[in-house]
């Protein structure tokens, strides 16, 4: 299982214009959650888009919202596609797990990425979301139903997916000074997928 989580980056880059392709075709059955995302955020919101993939439709959607997108990911293919269709957004090249940016963001998305990590890393993930999140900051993020992991597989490739146990994620969050906005296990109208929001907790005065 190692082997396999460490082989995510290379299989993004390899199949960049394939997902690309398929992400765009296949329909946005997330969309109510990404509404939900943008919702919660203030007008120009700063977002920090983690694995931001191609761009499309996730981060157009949010452009199309009057937000500011910096958008990360692994892939060189897929960041340049993003260039290329928003090029008045700042995009990176870079492991999220690595990332150290000076910049706060208003809000913190880590969709369809987040669950490639194994489960060490995706503990460790929570400190970068709240060194990269202001004092409001919104985050959202999917993940597996339990703890576990599996192996699915596009155009033939393994592809490694892991998740930890809902608890462990709620506890994380309140480690971190989030707050559970809402949370949904293989919601049907998603795709399937388990999805989590959540906004940094007010910071006492004193």
């Amino acid at each position: 299982m190692a082997d396999l989580s460490d082989r995510i980056i290379g299989h993004y880059e390899h199949h960049a214009r394939a997902w690309d392709a398929d992400r765009r075709s296949n329909g946005w059955n997330d969309k109510p959650w990404h509404d939900r995302f943008v919702a919660a955020l203030p007008k120009g919101a700063k977002v920090l888009d983690l694995g931001c993939g191609a761009g499309a439709p996730v981060a157009l959607n949010m452009v199309a919202h009057g937000f500011r997108v910096t958008g990360v990911d692994s892939s060189p293919t897929l960041i340049s596609l993003c260039r290329d269709r928003m090029p008045g957004q700042e995009w990176i090249v870079a492991d999220m797990r690595l990332l150290c940016l000076p910049d706060k963001f208003d809000g913190v998305l880590a969709w369809d990425s987040f669950f490639h990590l194994n489960p060490d890393d995706q503990r460790r993930m929570f400190e970068v979301f709240a060194e990269h999140g202001s004092e409001t900051a919104v985050l959202m993020f999917n993940t597996g139903p339990a703890y576990g992991e599996a192996v699915g597989s596009y155009r033939g490739d393994p592809l490694y997916h892991a998740s930890l146990d809902p608890a462990d994620y709620r506890t994380l969050l309140d480690g971190i000074g989030f707050d559970l906005l809402a949370h949904t296990a293989e919601d049907r109208e998603a795709g399937g997928r388990t999805a989590w929001l959540a906004r940094s907790r007010p910071r006492s005065s004193t």
